[in-house]
Formats: C-alpha cells, sequence, structure tokens
C-alpha cells in the first residue's frame, strides 16, 4: 500500500512566540520521526499553498480576504484572538497547511496513493467560517472535504476527529449539510467548550462523543465502538479525512485523558476497516493538535506506521 506524506518546510516558519504550545518544535518533532527508515517507502509530496478558490469554499471570501491581507513586519506578531498569533510567516504556513490537506485529498483520490498524512501546522479544527480561533486560521480539513467536492466530484464526505478538543469550526462548517459528517471524541469539560452529545446536526450528521477528564483507553474504545464507528457506517463515505490530533495522550500538557499511543494504532486500524468498506480503502489524515513533542512524535509514527499497513 503506497502512503504519501505531504509537508512542507516553511509550515515551520509559523512562530506564535516563546512558550506558546502550537511550536515549530511540534512540526520538527513528527518529520524527525518519520525519517526513521522504517518510513523510506513513503510517497513524499511537497505541500503547495491553497488557492483562494480553495479556501472560499469552507470560508466566506471577505474572511479570507481579510486574513491574506495582515502584515507584520519581522520580529513582531498580532494576536488574532487570545490563543492565535499572527507572525512574518504565518501567512505562508497556513496557506501550505490548507494546500497541504488538500493535496493529500489528490494523492488518494488521484491515485497516486492508498493513503496519506498530511503533516502541517497551523492546524485547522478551531477555525470556524470567520473567525480564526485556537491556534487555527483556517479550517484545513473542510477544506480538504470541498475540494474533494469540487475536483473530485464525490458528495458524501465524513471527517472524524480524535484530537483532544471538540473541532467547533469544523461542526459549524458541516452541521447544515447532511451530505458531511463529522464525528469527534474529545474531553468535556474543556476548551471550547463545544461538543455536547446532543448537538447532532441537521441530519444526524454530527456525533460527539464527549469524555469525562481522567478517561483513557476502555472509555475512549468503548465510545467509539459503540457511537461513532456505527454512524460513520452508516452514513457510508465515499471520502474519509481524519483530522489526527494526538494531544489526548496522557503525556500532553493540555488536557487530562490519558490515551497511550496504541489507543492510536487502533483507531486508525478501526478507521481503515471502514474506508476498506465504504471509500476503495482510501483516507486522508491531516495533523491537529499534540503538545508533548515525544509522545506527539511516538503517536504520529505510529498512526503513519498503520496507514503504510493498510486495513488488517
Amino acid at each position: 500500500m503506497t502512503t504519501a506524506l505531504i509537508t512542507h518546510s516553511d509550515c515551520i516558519g509559523h512562530d506564535p512566540g516563546p512558550g506558546h504550545p502550537e511550536c515549530p518544535d511540534r512540526l520538527r518533532a513528527v518529520l524527525a520521526a518519520l525519517d526513521a527508515p522504517e518510513f523510506a517507502t513513503l510517497l513524499r509530496l511537497p505541500a503547495p499553498e491553497a488557492s483562494e478558490e480553495q479556501l472560499c469554499r469552507a470560508h466566506p471570501p471577505d474572511y479570507v480576504a481579510a486574513i491574506l491581507a495582515l502584515e507584520v513586519a519581522a520580529g513582531e506578531r498580532l494576536a488574532l484572538d487570545p490563543d492565535t498569533q499572527f507572525g512574518p510567516g504565518t501567512r505562508r504556513a497556513a496557506l501550505l497547511a490548507a494546500g497541504g490537506a488538500v493535496a493529500a485529498v489528490d494523492a488518494v483520490l488521484g491515485g497516486q496513493a492508498r493513503t496519506a498524512f498530511a503533516a502541517i501546522r497551523p492546524p485547522g479544527h478551531h477555525a470556524e467560517p470567520a473567525r480564526p480561533m485556537g491556534f487555527c486560521l483556517f479550517n484545513n480539513v473542510a477544506v480538504a472535504a470541498q475540494h474533494a467536492r469540487a475536483r473530485w466530484g464525490k458528495r458524501r464526505i465524513a471527517v472524524v476527529d480524535f484530537d483532544v478538543h471538540h473541532g467547533n469550526g469544523t461542526e459549524a462548517m458541516f452541521a447544515r449539510d447532511g451530505d458531511l459528517f463529522y464525528a469527534s471524541s474529545h474531553q468535556f469539560p474543556c476548551y471550547p467548550g463545544t461538543g455536547r452529545a446532543s448537538d447532532t446536526g441537521i441530519a444526524g450528521n454530527i456525533v460527539n462523543l464527549p469524555l469525562p477528564p481522567g478517561a483513557g483507553s476502555a472509555a475512549f474504545r468503548a465510545g467509539w465502538d459503540a457511537t461513532i464507528l456505527p454512524a460513520l457506517e452508516a452514513f457510508a463515505p465515499e471520502v474519509l479525512i481524519v483530522s489526527a490530533g494526538f494531544d489526548a495522550h496522557r503525556a500532553d500538557p493540555l488536557a487530562a485523558l490519558e490515551l497511550e499511543t496504541e489507543d492510536f494504532v487502533w483507531l486508525t486500524h478501526a478507521l481503515l476497516g471502514v474506508a476498506d468498506r465504504h471509500c476503495d480503502g482510501r483516507m486522508v489524515s491531516v495533523l491537529e493538535g499534540g503538545y508533548d513533542l515525544a509522545a506527539l512524535a511516538a503517536s504520529a509514527a505510529a498512526h503513519v506506521r498503520v496507514l503504510m499497513q493498510g486495513a488488517p
């Protein structure tokens, strides 16, 4: 099975400042792990910049224009919200992050690879239609989903999200379209305060699995088995995109779930099984959170290792 790795060194150029958890070293750690000999067969593709047309399929044109018009001098930063900083390298990195997710869709649907992992930053799932939020400027997976429709003619598209934080932006973009499916497991209560189980979208197309602080492997796996995976199977997506955040790991400093690296392995196998049954085995994964560098690197490597192996 061919797996594509889409990334770009300029994603490292987004620097939110000293002490910020969404730091350039996050991507350095992931890419260092994926430079191990076992990953030598990855199809390595450069992330392109997303076009304005691609961004505007998920975000209003005036929002896209406003973000792209931002300018800061060298050494300066602009706070877009209390958590989201814009520096001299941010515009380029944000365009590459969204473009990397688009390129992952193209690699998979165009037949270059069966699976793809976009190792990009800044992350995207908190970006709402017209609001940057929670380290995110553009919603990378939503841009990718709409690209799958516009270029490849796919209609029923699913995004599943195992980041420890609920993807409020993705839910906001998907909730009113019954041909888009969004499911998330996340700590609750926790930032951003959304993702209640009662939020189900226009056609039952939103599925939230809130987990209490301290929940570990058993609750995580049982919740996916009982709630998200059956709903995803029933939706029968043509395209499956993963918001792959690894901050539910027990070592992560930003939340309080107790997952192990092996839990991400288990879930990746399960999702590949769904992709095998409904999407010709094709699946796209896009990096979101993960803020303990060692846990992030190990978990991302384990995730990609399973993508390379394929469905059990």
